[in-house]
C-alpha cells in the first residue's frame, strides 16, 4: 500500500488474513490528508435519510458526469462501512446515545457524521490503524518516498522508493502494488492540503502506463484562512452547516446574488462566486462570520476555533478573513469499481483514483466515505494477487528531470490553470511547463526532487485537459467557453506516449 491514509489503511484490514501487507508513508504514519479531515463522512444512516436520496444529492453536485453505477455503490455500501467504523471503536459524536448528524452544502437531508466536531478523519485514521496493526502481518514503513514503480513485461512488480533515515533508493518487491495516494493540492500555491499532497499516486501511474482521467476537475475550497503568518487553514464546510454566513469586505451578505442555497450552494459555485465578489468590490477577502451565533455551537468545532484564535481571531466574536484553495481532486487514476487499472497488478483507491463516483465536483464529505468503501473494493479484488507469482522487476529506465523552482510551479498552477481558467492562459502554462531544462535522472533522487516530476507532470495534464474541455462544468471553470456543452458530458483521458486528450 503506497499511503497510509483512509484507502491504505481499509486495503490493508482486507488484505491481512491473505498474506504480508506493507504500508508505506512517505512521512509521518499520520501526515495525510485523512488526517487533516473536518468535514465528516457522509452517509444515508439516519431514520430521517434513504440511500436514494444521498444517491441523487451525489449526481446533482457532479453535474452531469457522475459514473451512475459508482455512485450506486457508494451509497449502498456507505451505511455499512460506517457500521464498520462503528464496529473497530469510531467514536462518531452524539446527543445522548444518538448520532448526531450534521448537513453540508448541495445535501439535501442532515447526514453527516463528526467527530470531535471537527476531527473526523483524525478519529476514523484511529479507528482503522488500531484494527489495521492488530493484524501482524501489516507492517508500516514511514519515511518512504516512492520514486518510480517496477515493471515486468507490462504488469507490476514492486517500487522504488527513497528511503530518508539513510538517503538509499531501495528495491520494494510486490505481488500487487495499490496507490493510496491522496492528492495533489500542494500543485497549487494555496490549498488546505499537507505537504505530503504533491500527485506522486498519478505521476507514478501515469509514467507506468495508466490512464489518468477528469484531472481537469479540482475542487476549490471556499474558506481557507487568510491571514499573514497564518497557515492555508481549512475552515471546515461544516460552520455553514452550522449557519455561518460569507459577508464581502464591507459587511455585506452577498451568496443569494449568485445561488438560491446562497452559503450551502455547491462548493465550486461558492468559490466562483467570491472570485466574482471580490472582482465587483475590488477588495482582496472576504468574510466568514459566526458571530451571530451562541459560542458553544461556534466552539463545537475545537480545532478550527483554537487555531483562529492563535492567529488572532475569536470566531465568536470575529469574522475571519476567508479565500479559496485548492482541497481536492475529482480526477486521477482511472480505476474500475474495484481499484483496477489498465496496468496489470496496478491498483488505486481514495482521492489519488478516478472512479467516476464524484464527477465534475464532489459533493461534500463524499471523500472519507469514498476511501473506506474503494479501499475495502480494492483489497478484496487484489486477494487474487496472493496467489500469483512474484515477478521479476526490470531495470528501471532512465528519464529526464525538469528543472524548475516548486514556488514557480506552484504560481504558475495558480495563476493559468486554477479557479477561473482560459485558452490563453492554459496554453501559456504549457509552454512554460515545457520551456524549462531537463536533466538525467539525479542518482539517488532525493524526496523533494521526485516530488518536484511529479507535481510538474500533475500540472501539465490538468492544464491540457483543462485546455481540451472547452466548456465549464462543475469544478472547471472557463471564463472563454462559460455553459456546459452536450459534447464534453463525457470524461477525459491522458495516457503516456499520447498528448491528445480523448474523451469517453
Amino acid at each position: 500500500m503506497i499511503g497510509a491514509g483512509v484507502a491504505g489503511l481499509r486495503a490493508a484490514i482486507e488484505l491481512a488474513p491473505a498474506g504480508q501487507v506493507l504500508v508505506l508513508a512517505k512521512d509521518k504514519p499520520n501526515e495525510s490528508s485523512s488526517q487533516y479531515a473536518q468535514g465528516g463522512i457522509a452517509a444515508a444512516v439516519s431514520d430521517e435519510d434513504e440511500v436514494e436520496l444521498h444517491e441523487q444529492d451525489t449526481l446533482v453536485a457532479g453535474d452531469g458526469l457522475c459514473d451512475r453505477d459508482a455512485v450506486r455503490t457508494l451509497v449502498q455500501e456507505g451505511p455499512r462501512a460506517i457500521e464498520e467504523l462503528l464496529e473497530w471503536g469510531a467514536a462518531f459524536d452524539r446527543e445522548g446515545t444518538k448520532l448526531m448528524f450534521g448537513r453540508e452544502g448541495a445535501h439535501s437531508r442532515n447526514r453527516i457524521l463528526h467527530a470531535q466536531g471537527d476531527s473526523t478523519g483524525r478519529e476514523i485514521l484511529r479507528s482503522l490503524w488500531q484494527k489495521a496493526t492488530a493484524y501482524p502481518s501489516v507492517r508500516l514503513l514511514s519515511f518512504t518516498a516512492i520514486t518510480e514503480l517496477l515493471e515486468s513485461g507490462g504488469s507490476i512488480a514492486g517500487a522504488l522508493a527513497y528511503d530518508a533515515w539513510t538517503g538509499d533508493s531501495i528495491e520494494i518487491s510486490a505481488k500487487a502494488v495499490l496507490l493510496a495516494t491522496g492528492g495533489l493540492g500542494r500543485v497549487y500555491s494555496a490549498t488546505t492540503n499537507p505537504d505530503v499532497a504533491t500527485g506522486d499516486g498519478i505521476g507514478l501511474a501515469y509514467r507506468a502506463g495508466a490512464e489518468v482521467s477528469d484531472v481537469e476537475f479540482v475542487q476549490f475550497h471556499p474558506t481557507a484562512l487568510q491571514l499573514p503568518g497564518a497557515p492555508c487553514f481549512l475552515l471546515s464546510e461544516a460552520l455553514r452547516g452550522e449557519g455561518a454566513l460569507l459577508r464581502n469586505a464591507r459587511g455585506e451578505r452577498f451568496m443569494h446574488r449568485y445561488h438560491p442555497q446562497e452559503e450551502l450552494a455547491p462548493r465550486d459555485v461558492v468559490s466562483r462566486s467570491m472570485v466574482l465578489e471580490m472582482q465587483r468590490t475590488g477588495e482582496a477577502r472576504i468574510l466568514l462570520d459566526l458571530t451571530h451565533l451562541p459560542a458553544e455551537r461556534v466552539r463545537r468545532f475545537p480545532r478550527i476555533y483554537e487555531t483562529c484564535l492563535r492567529y488572532g481571531i475569536d470566531l465568536c466574536t470575529q469574522p475571519a478573513p476567508v479565500h479559496p484553495a485548492a482541497h481536492y481532486a475529482m480526477g486521477g487514476v482511472r480505476t474500475d469499481l474495484d481499484g483496477r487499472t489498465n496496468v496489470d497488478r496496478l491498483f488505486a483507491a481514495g482521492e489519488v483514483a478516478c472512479t467516476g463516483v464524484h464527477g465534475a465536483n464532489r459533493l461534500a464529505s463524499n471523500s472519507l466515505l469514498e476511501g473506506v468503501v474503494f479501499g475495502a473494493r480494492a483489497g478484496k479484488a487484489m486477494l487474487d494477487s496472493a496467489a500469483a507469482r512474484r515477478l521479476m522487476p526490470e531495470p528501471v529506465r532512465p528519464t529526464l528531470f525538469p528543472r524548475m523552482e516548486e514556488t514557480e510551479l506552484r504560481s504558475l498552477a495558480w495563476e493559468r490553470a486554477g479557479i477561473m481558467r482560459s485558452a490563453d492562459g492554459l496554453e501559456d502554462a504549457l509552454r512554460r511547463l515545457q520551456d524549462v531544462a531537463w536533466v538525467p535522472h539525479p542518482a539517488n533522487a532525493t524526496r523533494i526532487e521526485c516530488e518536484v516530476r511529479n507535481m510538474h507532470l500533475v500540472a501539465t495534464l490538468i492544464a491540457r485537459c483543462a485546455l481540451a474541455r472547452e466548456e465549464s462544468r462543475g469544478a472547471h471553470t472557463r471564463t472563454d467557453f462559460p455553459e456546459r456543452r452536450l459534447e464534453f458530458q463525457k470524461h477525459s483521458i491522458a495516457k503516456k506516449g499520447n498528448l491528445e486528450v480523448v474523451f469517453v
